[in-house]
């Protein structure tokens, strides 16, 4: 040999690897290889799709939230209960305006309205239940009746009244003092409703 250039493969040599070498004979295959086989454009892009949909909806789910918004305030710290003054009222009863107001969150609904005092009677108009939207007033007028002096209160210092509240939140029952007006006033009906007669 002398020269330069390629080896030549001697006589009865073959090369196992080169680009005209025979291919082994293909095995066969199942339906679903037969399929790709096929449709391969169709299954990557399908595949493809379904791992960007994965994907997209993984960083969705795993995107940052915003905070939740706080819950509404309880019903009895949002409403106010005011005394107003009295109001005339029929024969030995004693009748009040009293302003109820929300300052905040839902709507509350009074459920009931009453006083704790044994021997008076008690009605209230609106009638409970009745509700007050969120920065907005009522005003309700109470009627008290004595029904028995014996069992009523005497020189009440904080006189209150019992009211029920409700909104989404909570539902509370409440003791609203009404300050040193209305117990002077309440404690000056009680003396003159049961100052002539006994009950």
């Amino acid at each position: 040999m002398s020269g330069t250039g390629p080896v030549e493969p001697g006589e009865g040599t073959h090369d196992r690897g080169g680009p005209d070498a025979p291919r082994p004979s293909a095995r066969r295959r199942g339906r679903p290889a037969r399929y790709y086989d096929r449709h391969r454009r169709a299954v990557l892009t399908t595949a493809a799709a379904a791992m960007t949909l994965a994907g997209g909806g993984y960083l969705y789910a795993s995107r940052p939230q915003p905070p939740p918004p706080p819950p509404p305030p309880h019903p009895s710290q949002a409403v106010d209960l005011d005394y107003l003054d009295a109001v005339p009222a029929p024969g030995d009863d004693f009748s009040f305006a009293v302003r109820l107001s929300v300052r905040s969150g839902p709507p509350v609904t009074v459920t009931r309205l009453d006083q704790p005092y044994a021997g008076i009677s008690m009605t209230a108009s609106p009638a409970a239940p009745f509700q007050t939207k969120a920065h907005s007033a009522r005003k309700i007028i109470v009627t008290l009746r004595v029904t028995e002096c014996a069992k009523a209160p005497r020189n009440l210092a904080l006189p209150f009244l019992h009211v029920t509240l409700r909104n989404t939140r909570a539902i509370q029952a409440h003791s609203f003092i009404l300050g040193t007006h209305y117990a002077q006033d309440l404690s000056h009906a009680l003396e003159v409703a049961c100052s002539n007669e006994s009950r």
